[in-house]
């Protein structure tokens, strides 16, 4: 990991930036103590007792949807593609709405923890443990992407190695997490929603636009691509549908906010709300990199198009707080989905496989099982430091696989239990298979998995119609 030096006034920016990042991760953990606090129960540990009201509930479903991928891929995307960068963070506010409007009324009226405990319901029990299984990867991959984020941001800032880099910022979330779970999140997540509008929208995007020269200097200085929205191109867009706004429906990190509504009510309007501020967060990313292409048309790495304009373009003191705001984004992230690995794990398997366990037991149970998700993603950042291939496929099985099952499971009256099972299986084979003969960054292997899950389901149903018929005529 390169480190970016500050020139001229490095000494004074690095005093006062540390002291804001210090300031900030210590926030963090006062709020993961108050969280221990108020986690009384297994149900408050993992959803904040179902009883978040709207503001809460919108910054904490804000907050977990912007990682730090949202941040540095938008502005990236932005320098590389101009305005037409947003569709990455736009495909996500979509899913979200999608999943508020059109899913929430009937997974509301289900009492469940996990995706994987609804799909076991409908289906069958091996339905809901290969489901959780598969929920299980992806949200700590994602876990591990965003402590390699945390890691990046923190070393490039304070000027720290960037293994002991991720060893903090990881720590720092694997703690606050531990202590009071759902509530914990809950709480560091306003205080990162606020931190995140601050900025994003308050510094960030006035100070680019101020410095690049304004609208008009972006106009003339950049090329007509640039201002394109479609210029990314039909088939990135459409790439970024099914793996986020699909993803979005079926990832349990979502889910898992949205049970911490206190009413349906307030699930569907605020998830309305967090996907329109995803759009208008994806705008101004893609302009912050579109700025950056005026003052930096060189950059070698665009991947630190975010970090390196920061540094270039904000005052000291600034720097620190715009940049905690990427960290906010990160370990919302992070935190979000570390608690989801652990809910799935703990909902899904330990508590079916040892019942009768007290809330006390319950609680303990999810802080250790938290606390080895945790030491594992932190692990898999140090080990790997590059995790986006291993991201992809995880949300290609996501969307190819559990997508399907899950819409016949809230929609199709006379579905069979077995079919969602066999549906998963044959589903992630043929997402895997077409991965490997097409190339991991296909997006057709998404659409095999998505289709042989149809064809499972229905041909059980047909089957079963057909078997039905037959012993009724022989009768």
């Amino acid at each position: 990991m390169d480190v970016i030096k500050l020139n001229g006034r490095g000494q004074i920016m690095n005093l006062l930036d540390t002291v804001v990042m210090l300031m900030y991760f210590a926030v963090l953990i006062i709020a993961g103590f108050i969280g221990s606090i108020k986690a009384k129960s297994s149900e408050d540990f993992m959803l904040a007792g179902r009883n978040l009201g709207m503001f809460m509930y919108l910054g904490c479903l804000s907050a977990v949807i912007l990682g730090g991928a949202s941040t540095i891929g938008t502005a990236q995307l932005g320098y590389e593609h101009g305005i037409s960068g947003i569709w990455f963070v736009a495909m996500i506010g979509l899913g979200i709405i999608a999943l508020g409007t059109i899913f929430n009324k009937r997974i509301s009226s289900i009492k469940v923890t996990t995706i994987s405990e609804l799909l076991g319901k409908k289906y069958n029990k091996e339905t809901r443990y290969v489901s959780a299984l598969i929920a299980t990867i992806y949200t700590l991959m994602i876990t591990v992407t965003q402590v390699i984020g945390i890691g990046s941001i923190i070393s490039v800032l304070l000027d720290w190695n960037f293994i002991l880099s991720m060893l903090v910022g990881g720590s720092i979330v694997l703690l606050y997490t531990i202590l009071g779970g759902m509530w914990s999140v809950t709480l560091t997540d306003i205080i990162q929603f606020v931190v995140m509008t601050i900025g994003i929208f308050v510094f960030m995007l006035p100070i680019s636009l101020s410095e690049a020269g304004g609208m008009g200097k972006l106009f003339s200085e950049l090329p007509a691509s640039h201002f394109n929205v479609l210029s990314i191109g039909i088939g990135d867009i459409f790439q970024y549908f099914l793996l986020f706004t699909l993803g979005m429906v079926v990832s349990q990190d979502i889910w898992q906010r949205i049970f911490t509504a206190r009413s349906p009510s307030i699930a569907r309007k605020g998830s309305v709300y967090a996907g329109l501020y995803s759009i208008i967060y994806a705008i101004a990313g893609s302009m912050i990199g579109m700025c950056a292409m005026v003052l930096l048309p060189n950059m070698g790495n665009t991947q630190n198009t975010f970090a390196n304009f920061a540094i270039e373009v904000l005052p000291p003191g600034v720097l620190g707080f715009v940049l905690a705001s990427v960290c906010s984004a990160l370990m919302s992230t992070a935190s979000g989905t570390l608690l989801a690995s652990s809910t799935l794990i703990t909902n899904d398997f330990i508590k079916v496989l040892y019942k009768n366990k007290s809330e006390k037991e319950i609680i303990f149970i999810s802080r250790i099982t938290t606390l080895c998700v945790g030491v594992v993603a932190i692990t898999l950042a140090i080990w790997i430091q590059d995790v986006l291939v291993a991201l992809d496929v995880a949300y290609a099985i996501l969307s190819g696989a559990i997508f399907v099952p899950f819409v016949a499971a809230l929609f199709l009256k006379n579905v069979k239990p077995k079919s969602g099972f066999y549906a998963i299986i044959v589903s992630t084979i043929v997402v895997m298979s077409g991965l490997m003969i097409e190339g991991l960054s296909s997006k057709n292997p998404i659409i095999y998995g998505m289709v042989s899950g149809i064809v499972v389901i229905v041909g059980f149903t047909l089957v079963t119609v057909n078997k039905k018929s037959y012993q009724q005529v022989n009768k």
